[in-house]
């Protein structure tokens, strides 16, 4: 069954790992009425973790989509992994909703991970609000989260349901919106009924805060609450559906999924309140690369967006597609705006989980799967005609964690390369890539857990083993002082021979500048049609520098003189020339490595600042500035050289107890000395006698 625009709500749950989020994606499923009971996690058998992987661990590690139809309306609920490691799941899940809610342990109140979602939902002005979960335990405490809530995120958080009891004499919930008393049915679904007597002064002060809120969504609605004190149910209800719209207002729900308690008020908010596709819009981008906002438009010709990638073992490759104007229908045509090609789409398809459900067509708003497109990827823009539209891509986070791999028996190195390929198409957190600096395989993602699961999967379904090493670092060399020598190459073959002679003079330049090349000549000592191959042995010459072997980087060179022959001079004589001119030259100029040093971002809870400062200091790291973000978690700006920073995601998640996170980029290359630059001319010494006995 398809479903239109106005009858179509995106909905996704996030946030901090363990805080029962596929245990509330299942509970929602089965209130309301997709499947016949709801599943635990430790079951093995949930709709959202339905990978070998995520069954084993018994964490979710993929994006899982599933609908629900709530009065009449199509409810798309995506339930997402709480690492951050696995971020690169969860971010098209944001592009695709209209809504977020974030769930929120009872117990132990707002978690880092949480914290790092709100501030990129900031960044894209969603609508969100809160599930509070798990307060049947005795340490859950809904008051005391409603204030962390508060305390955290400097909002006014407005309770939707509230909760009757915690711990043991846990009831059930009470919707404010509706005045109504979900009670717990031992596991069936939860009975509707009249608020307790006991419970009647906590409802009446929540309602009271829930008309104010939805006052705040529509000017003469509040100033009709000011006038009279009061407002009429439909009013409430279109003040708001505006103010969340808006951003004026957080929800609060409280939910006990295990126990089928307040997944019904939940789902009629989400059908009747929360935010739809309809009078909402997407970001494009033009030729110029300009931002425009593009309205979700069903009326207007076809354009939508490639979300995600995955790779199925019954179905092939799905690719997630969000319909943001017109309609998509299987067994047409659309132009791939990315690639510049027609692209033929079979069949579409719906689904519950990993159960494929075929359809004919996706309205604007909903999103869906086109299955068995080769040429289709991550973030392609689908559209009827060229020149329309090209979507802005996803907005996902750098890896900051890499190790290097390599097949244990080189006949499997092609496939271990083939299924790293298909990992980076399906998590774009996921990178992949040969240095040919370092000669080494390096795969990059957002912690060890990501990286290790991904390896473990090729292990498993390939039967590749795999090694892995920790990078070789881009090192340079350059000089500190001017130098100059000359070369003369010659060579007698028997008929005509090599002759050349160059006279270089080299000079350092500042950092960042990397290689300027000056003809001195004068008087045709060297004739002009030899210049480019003097130019090309300095370029040799600089591509292996004298003290390990690494790049050459901000020198000048100057060719000041030299010596031809008028037969035996060519431009392979002048280049060999002037290779062993700038190599030996280099050898009088103090030569020095170079390191490269990375800007470096850390987010840690207020308790852990002190020891991630001492363990940056410990890293050689120069702090450039803390500052805090809210939530009690503190930023700290450092630079810091790459070669500590190779396990930090493995020494960072040690400090804090993996709450922390940071962020990396390249940012300069500074010289060292002493015993860190001879023990790197030992290993690549070492490495160099190493890829000669291999």
């Amino acid at each position: 069954m398809s479903y239109t625009t106005d009858l179509i709500k995106n909905v996704s749950i996030a946030g901090h790992g363990q805080t029962g989020k596929t245990t509330l994606f299942e509970g929602l499923l089965f209130a309301g009425g997709v499947i016949p009971r709801a599943e635990t996690v430790e079951s093995g058998k949930t709709v959202g973790d339905s990978t070998p992987e995520e069954i084993e661990r018994k964490i979710s590690i993929h994006a899982a989509l599933a609908h629900v139809e709530r009065k009449g309306k199509k409810i798309n609920f995506f339930d997402t992994p709480g690492s951050s490691d696995f971020v690169g799941d969860v971010i098209p899940t944001f592009r695709a909703s209209e809504f977020v809610v974030l769930a929120v342990d009872g117990r132990s109140g707002v978690q880092i991970e949480t914290i790092k979602l709100w501030r990129n939902l900031d960044g894209r002005e969603k609508p969100r609000g809160f599930i509070i979960t798990k307060l049947d335990d005795e340490r859950g405490n809904f008051q005391n989260t409603l204030e962390d809530i508060k305390e955290k995120f400097k909002i006014t958080p407005i309770p939707v349901t509230i909760p009757m009891g915690s711990g043991a004499s846990y009831q059930g919930v009470i919707d404010i919106l509706n005045e109504k008393a979900y009670f717990l049915q031992g596991g069936a679904p939860e009975k509707e009924g009249a608020i307790p007597e006991e419970f009647a002064a906590a409802a009446a002060a929540a309602r009271e805060a829930l008309i104010e809120a939805a006052a705040e969504g529509d000017d003469d609605l509040m100033e009709k609450y000011l006038d009279q004190g009061a407002l009429e149910a439909g009013e409430i209800r279109r003040g708001l559906v505006e103010a969340l719209a808006d951003h004026k207002i957080f929800p609060v729900f409280v939910a006990v999924a295990p126990k089928n308690s307040g997944l019904a008020p939940f789902l009629d908010f989400a059908a009747d309140i929360a935010p739809g596709p309809a009078n909402t819009q997407d970001v494009s981008m033009d030729a110029g690369g300009s931002r425009h906002e593009f309205p979700i438009d069903p009326a207007k010709p076809l354009a939508a967006l490639v979300i995600k990638t995955t790779y199925d073992q019954f179905s092939g490759k799905l690719s997630w597609i969000k319909v943001i104007q017109g309609k998509l229908a299987a067994e047409s045509e659309a132009l791939n705006i990315s690639e510049n090609k027609k692209e033929r789409i079979g069949k579409l398809y719906t689904c519950q989980g990993k159960k494929l459900e075929e359809i004919r067509e996706l309205y604007a708003g909903d999103v869906g799967i086109i299955s068995k497109s080769a040429s289709l990827r991550t973030n392609d823009t689908l559209a009827e005609a060229a020149g329309t539209v090209n979507f802005l891509p996803l907005r996902l986070p750098e890896p900051v964690h890499s190790v290097a791999v390599n097949a244990a028996a080189k006949k499997d190195d092609d496939k271990l390369g083939e299924f790293l390929v298909r990992a980076a198409e399906e998590d774009l957190t996921f990178r992949y890539q040969y240095n040919g600096e370092t000669h080494e395989t390096v795969i990059s993602g957002m912690g060890e857990l990501q990286i290790t699961i991904i390896l473990d999967k090729i292990k498993a379904n390939q039967k590749i083993e795999v090694e892995t090493h920790i990078p070789r670092v881009a090192y340079r060399e350059t000089i500190t002082r001017k130098a100059g020598a000359e070369y003369t190459h010659k060579k007698q073959t028997g008929g005509h021979g090599q002759y050349g002679k160059v006279l270089l003079e080299i000079a350092p330049l500042p950092r960042g500048e990397n290689y300027q090349f000056i003809n001195a000549i004068f008087g045709g000592a060297i004739p002009k049609n030899y210049i480019p191959g003097v130019e090309k042995g300095v370029l040799e010459g600089m591509s292996a520098g004298t003290m390990a072997g690494y790049p050459v980087v901000d020198v000048e060179v100057k060719v000041v003189d030299g010596k031809y022959h008028p037969v035996d001079s060519s431009e392979l004589a002048f280049k060999l020339a002037a290779r062993n001119a700038f190599r030996e030259a280099m050898r009088h100029a103090s030569p020095t490595l170079l390191e490269p040093i990375m800007n470096l971002t850390v987010f840690v809870e207020n308790k852990y600042l002190g020891d991630v400062m001492s363990d940056l200091s410990g890293k050689r790291g120069k702090i450039q500035g803390q500052s805090s973000v809210g939530g009690g978690i503190e930023e700290i700006k450092a630079q810091v050289p790459q070669a500590e920073l190779l396990r930090y995601s493995i020494d960072l998640r040690s400090i804090t107890s993996g709450t922390g996170s940071f962020s990396v980029e390249f940012d300069h290359y500074a010289p060292i000395s002493g015993k860190i630059a001879d023990d790197v001319i030992k290993a690549a010494q070492a490495f160099r006698v190493q890829e000669a006995e291999d």
